[in-house]
Formats: structure tokens, C-alpha cells, sequence
């Protein structure tokens, strides 16, 4: 790898959780303390200048009800006593200056004695001349001073001076500037209570994410969801308050074809599955194994609680359509019963070879010809017909193994010669199809289990993509009553715990956009029509 490659492989290095969560609380805590320290840096200036004028204005009012200066003002300017109380008030209070004034402006005090007597400089008291208190900023003898002015009153409530309190602008802005700085402390202490707050939140969130870093936490979520979404299991899972949180693809697949809606806290018309999960959330115990019948299609399904330190915080489901398993099973024991079947004829031809060597050896050939010849044509009328007509080696075996069960229970079993199968359909149309069969046949042996002798006739017919299988019997019939019924779960002439089989056909046969009708004439015979979608192109029969 070259420098310039590794630079760019270092800069894309994700950034630590601790570093990035001190980085942002450390920026938003300096930011918010700038913005208040900006806020109050102009709020205090105001407020340091208010505070002052308040204590200007209080010493001033305060001399302005001296009996002693009231009584001065009405002697000359420097037969009185004011300058004395004017001074100790000034150096006690950190003033610039304490003037008082009589209506003529002339002063009666000053921090210069010499300037005592003459009048006092600035347009700004004439306000305080009319009896009204105000505060100005103006240049005088002492220099550039925030003034303050009280008139001053008789006992008569005639005004008879003015008292002027002057605080140098050079004090107002070190006050301003020393409020200020105590602003500063306190966004330092801030600063250093937000980084120990920083600390222990970092310590705390790595505590509460078992010390993964972000992009740790990011990749172990996009794992996650890659693995639920590739199990061909359904997964439903929810929280300790009933709150359905999590359903993978292949859940709403299964659940969108067979329940319907899934929200936020339960699934709708799925309530066996709201059942299982809350009952395991509440109990704890675990249910494993467990078909559950929703809307007419069986799942398999295990409910689990999710427990962490001891405590049950959810519970998650996982199921599959138990149709796949089903035709798993039906393929695999339609595979069985072909080889038994072979295994029979196997056996049958041992004999038969017996037989046609004790012929040879008693040199008996005309007998040897005959038996050979009639052999042959049973094989070819019985294992060779039907593998020349149904192309499946399951169907086929399937149909050699119900021809021995007929066989075994006293009936006969027959394929139409009109019959072909192509063996090319998928897996949901062969497990409908052995469904058909197989429950037509059971259905037929079992309705002629009372008969000495019965006969049952199936034929296979493709053509254009449809598959017609016909099965027909000459047992004892289906009352016309019971024709409409015959289909519903649990319907069964022969007592309780029946009535599945043709329950299961015509779903099985619908799902998969097919159809079926029965006729029957009571004690004559019944055949029953099924016509399956069937993935077989261009063959024909």
C-alpha cells in the first residue's frame, strides 16, 4: 500500500466513543458558555452603571436631609460647615467628588477649597435647579464623572440647593471590568464541571454498551439484520410491555400471506402467535415444537423468553410453514415407497427366475416359453405402463405402493391408459398432488372396507399447463346432502376426530390456484375432479 493510500486509511478511521462524545458535550458546553458569558458580558455593564447611580443617589438624598446642610444653605458659602460633611462623605464612600449648591449654583463644598463660593460647572444641574433628580455624564474640574443630582429642600418644602455626587467613569469601568472577570470564574468552573460530567457520561454510555465503540455497535446492527433477513424462519419478537419490536422479512412474508396486518403492538388476525409470545412472556417457560394453525396454514414454531440478569425483558418466536417440511417428507416417503415397491417386484422376480430355472432343468420349454411371455406382459402391463405414463419416479412410486395397499385390502387399483404425467412440476404442485392421491385413495379403500370386492380407477391427464387427476371408485357413494359438506374440517360420517383429509386437499388445492368438484350417486359409484396448475411446458399427452 502506498503513503498516500495509508493517509487516506488512517483519516477514514473511525473516531472512538470517548473522543467524539467528549468532543461534542465539550464544544456544547463551551459554546453555551460563551453565549452567556457574551449575553452578561453587555448585561452586566448595565447593571454594574444602575447599581452605581443607586448608591450615588442614595448618599446624595441622604445629605440632601441633613438639618445641618438645610441650615447652611441659607448663610454664605463660606460661613457654613457643608464642606466638612461633604468630605468625610466622599473619602467614606469612595466619591469623586460631594458639591452642594445653592439655587444660584454657587458652590458650598468642593474637594478644592479654593473653588468654594464660585459656581458650579455644567448645564446638567439645571434640572435638579427646577426640583428634578437626574443623573448625567459630563467633564468638570476633577475630570470626566458620572454626576448625580438631588435638589434640596427647607422645612417649608422649598427648594433652597442642589447636592452633586460625582463618581469617576475610571472607577464605574473598573467595577464593570471586575463584575466581569467574576463572569469569567464562573464559566471557568463550568467548563471544568462539564468535563467531569463528560468523563463520567462516557464512562457510563461505554458501561451501558458493554464498551463497544459506534461503528462497532453500527456493524453488529447491520450483521444482525443481514442474519434475520436471510433465515428462511420467520421471527417475531417482543418487548416486556406486549410491544411487537422486531419481524424479519421472512416473518412478514409469511405472516402477510396467511394473517394479514402486522402494527406496532400485536400482529392482526394472528392471535395465536400474540397468544404464544405473551403466555411465554408471562410464565417464562418455553414452547418448543408447536404447530400452530393460522388462517388454514400450519406453522412450526418455538417460543423462547429473552432474560438478561435474571429478568425476563421479552420473548421471541421463530416458526416456518410446516407445508415445506411436509413436502420434504411427502418427496422423501414417496422416494421410500417406490423403492419398496422394486424391492417387492424384486422379490417376485427371484421367484419367477426360480421357477424358470426348475423349468429348464426339466427340460420343459414350451412351459418355460409360456411363463416367460405371460411374465413379461404383467411386467409391462404393471411397472412398465405406469413408468412409460407418469414420467415422476415419486408420483410413480406413490401409485405403485397404493396399488399394493388396494391390492392387500382386497381392491383393485387401476391407472387410466389415457394417463401422462410429465415430471416437471415444482414442489407445492407434487405435494398438492400426492395430497390428492393419496387422500382420495385412503378415502376410497376406506369407504369400501365393507365390500368383498371394489375397484378404483385414477387417471393423470396434462395438457396446456393444467394437470386433471380423476379418481373414481365403485364403493358405496356419498349422499346427496352431504355433498356440500363433505370439504369443511371435522365433517365425517365415520365418527369423531375425522373429516381432515378432504379438508386439507381442497386448501392445499387452492392455494395453488386449483380446484376440485365431487359427484356421486349412492351405491353406484363417486369420482371426484381435481385440476392442478402444473409447470410442465410444452408436453402433452
Amino acid at each position: 500500500m502506498s503513503s498516500s493510500q495509508q493517509g487516506i486509511a488512517a483519516r477514514k478511521q473511525p473516531m472512538k466513543l470517548n473522543t467524539l462524545v467528549t468532543l461534542m458535550l465539550s464544544a456544547v458546553i463551551v459554546l453555551v458558555l460563551l453565549s452567556v458569558h457574551m449575553f452578561y458580558f453587555f448585561q452586566i455593564g448595565a447593571a454594574t452603571r444602575a447599581q452605581l447611580e443607586d448608591k450615588a443617589m442614595a448618599v446624595a438624598r441622604t445629605l440632601a436631609k441633613f438639618p445641618e446642610i438645610q441650615h447652611a444653605l441659607i448663610l454664605p458659602p463660606n460661613a457654613t460647615s457643608i464642606q466638612p460633611i461633604a468630605k468625610a462623605v466622599q473619602e467614606s464612600n469612595n466619591l469623586l467628588f460631594v458639591v452642594v449648591t445653592n439655587m444660584d449654583t454657587i458652590r458650598y463644598s468642593h474637594l478644592n477649597p479654593e473653588l468654594i463660593g464660585q459656581h458650579f460647572i455644567g448645564t446638567d444641574i439645571e434640572p435638579a435647579i427646577r426640583g428634578h433628580e437626574n443623573v448625567s455624564v459630563n467633564q468638570g474640574v476633577l475630570g470626566r464623572a458620572m454626576r448625580v443630582y438631588t435638589p434640596v429642600y427647607n422645612a417649608q418644602h422649598k427648594q433652597i440647593g442642589v447636592v452633586v455626587v460625582g463618581i469617576s467613569l475610571s472607577a464605574v469601568t473598573d467595577q464593570i471590568n471586575q463584575s466581569r472577570w467574576s463572569i469569567l470564574w464562573t464559566i471557568l468552573i463550568g467548563t471544568f464541571a462539564g468535563a467531569i460530567g463528560t468523563l463520567v457520561l462516557v464512562r457510563v454510555l461505554k458501561r451501558i454498551l458493554f464498551g463497544l465503540e459506534p461503528y462497532e455497535i453500527s456493524t453488529l446492527f447491520e450483521q444482525r439484520q443481514a442474519i434475520l433477513n436471510s433465515l428462511k424462519e420467520g421471527v417475531v419478537a417482543m418487548d416486556d410491555q406486549a410491544q411487537v419490536t422486531l419481524v424479519n422479512q421472512a416473518a412478514h412474508s409469511l405472516l402477510n400471506d396467511s394473517m394479514g396486518t402486522i402494527s406496532g403492538d400485536r400482529i392482526y388476525d394472528a392471535s395465536v402467535i400474540n397468544d404464544h409470545l405473551q403466555d411465554v412472556l408471562n410464565s417464562g417457560r418455553a414452547r418448543r415444537d408447536e404447530e400452530l394453525n393460522v388462517n388454514g396454514r400450519v406453522l412450526l414454531s418455538n417460543t423462547v423468553p429473552v432474560r438478561t440478569q435474571g429478568r425476563i425483558i421479552g420473548a421471541v418466536c421463530t416458526f416456518r410453514d410446516k407445508t415445506e417440511i411436509s413436502q420434504l417428507m411427502q418427496r422423501l416417503t414417496g422416494m421410500v415407497n417406490y423403492v419398496d415397491a422394486l424391492r417387492e417386484r424384486s422379490h417376485e422376480f427371484m421367484n419367477k427366475l426360480h421357477v424358470i430355472l426348475g423349468l429348464l432343468h426339466m427340460k420343459n420349454y414350451t412351459q418355460v416359453e409360456s411363463y416367460i411371455l405371460k411374465t413379461a406382459n404383467n411386467y409391462q402391463t404393471e411397472i412398465g405402463f405406469l413408468l412409460d405414463k407418469i414420467k415422476s419416479p415419486v408420483i410413480a412410486g406413490f401409485l405403485l405402493s397404493k396399488i399394493n395397499r388396494a391390492s392387500d385390502c382386497g381392491h383393485r387399483l387401476t391407472i387410466s391408459d389415457a394417463s401422462f404425467l410429465p415430471d416437471s412440476g415444482n414442489e407445492q404442485q407434487m405435494a398438492a398432488l400426492i395430497t390428492v392421491i393419496g387422500n382420495l385413495i385412503e378415502n376410497a379403500l376406506d369407504a369400501m372396507s365393507e365390500q368383498v370386492e371394489g375397484e378404483i380407477h385414477v387417471m393423470l391427464h396434462y395438457q396446456n399447463g393444467w394437470l386433471t387427476c380423476e379418481v373414481s371408485d365403485d364403493g358405496p357413494g356419498i349422499e346427496a346432502d352431504h355433498l356440500s359438506t363433505i370439504f369443511e374440517k371435522g365433517f365425517s360420517t365415520k365418527g369423531e376426530n375425522r373429516g381432515v383429509g378432504l379438508f386439507l386437499l381442497q386448501q392445499q388445492t387452492e392455494n395453488i390456484g386449483g380446484s376440485v368438484s365431487v359427484e356421486s350417486e349412492p351405491g353406484v359409484f363417486t369420482q371426484f375432479l381435481v385440476q392442478l396448475p402444473w409447470d410442465g411446458g410444452n408436453q402433452s399427452a
